[in-house]
């Protein structure tokens, strides 16, 4: 895999040579619009509101609306005015508590792999990271946007984590709370069972996407069988109003339970069949 960045991550008098790469991959299935009548694809044009006509690129500009239909035009170089020095350096400006950042800001790690001659410096700032139960707050520069990110230490290595400003998030404020209602013994007593019921160790590889797997398997049919494979398009039920609370919570731990024994039974036949397999 290629690096999406080479740098070195510097604070204090302390350079560590890394290269930056990808910690995730989502990969979008891709969906063309076509004719329906001979599934000829469709083409978007530039078209003006004024007139209704095609607009070659020479003659478009980037226009800022700062009032209802009044823009201000913005050139290549009021742009270069304004634009970061893209230095290939993560610069570490302090060290917090991990718990002390709001878990919104975070939404998009890294892997932090070190390069030549920074073996011990990297390993350094891990161990310190990783003992002082802190992380690193820094700004750097990707593809020509400056982003605020953190450094947290991951097993024997280092991830950067990029992160939303904190003018960029939503205050809660805006959003309506739960009414202040008080909360029966009982109710709270199944409510604390089932969560228990439903605890498990985790297990991330037990975690897929479901709807683009499904997906995926009826791209293949209709590529395979056309339109006659296609299954009937399931209706899911409504869930009713909730009205005893404590009886929804009861049912709720009895299917847990019910489907932990159906899991476990599953999981024992698989490795029986498993084991057999072995000693044929």
């Amino acid at each position: 895999m290629r690096p999406l960045w080479k740098g070195a991550i510097s604070f204090g008098l302390v350079t560590i040579p890394v290269s930056l790469y990808p910690a995730t991959r989502r990969e979008e299935l891709s969906f063309r619009m076509l004719r329906k009548s001979d599934l000829s694809p469709i083409n978007y044009k530039r078209v003006a509101e004024a007139g209704g006509k095609e607009v070659p690129w020479k003659e478009i500009v980037k226009g800022y609306e700062y009032e209802k239909g009044k823009y201000v035009v913005l050139k290549e170089d009021d742009f270069a005015r304004v634009d970061v020095e893209a230095t290939q350096t993560v610069d570490i400006t302090n060290f917090v508590k991990i718990d002390a950042a709001d878990p919104l800001l975070f939404y998009k790690p890294y892997y932090l792999e070190v390069a030549k001659g920074g073996d011990k410096a990297y390993a350094l700032l891990r161990e310190s990271l990783a003992k002082s139960d802190v992380i690193a707050i820094a700004k750097v520069v990707i593809r020509a946007r400056q982003h605020l990110a953190a450094i947290k230490p991951m097993q024997k290595g280092l991830i950067l984590e990029l992160m939303h400003f904190p003018a960029e998030l939503i205050d809660v404020k805006e959003f309506k709370s739960p009414a202040q209602k008080p909360l029966g013994k009982a109710e709270l007593r199944m409510a604390e069972q089932l969560v228990k019921s439903m605890t498990t160790a985790w297990n991330p590889e037990q975690f897929t996407d479901d709807y683009r797997e499904a997906l995926e398997n009826l791209i293949e049919e209709k590529i395979e069988h056309g339109d006659k494979a296609a299954p009937p398009v399931s209706k899911r039920k409504r869930p009713p109003n909730v009205v005893d609370l404590v009886s929804v919570l009861q049912e709720s731990i009895e299917q847990t339970r019910e489907r932990t024994k159906v899991g476990k039974r599953t999981r024992i036949r698989k490795a029986e069949k498993k084991a057999s397999k072995k000693a044929a």
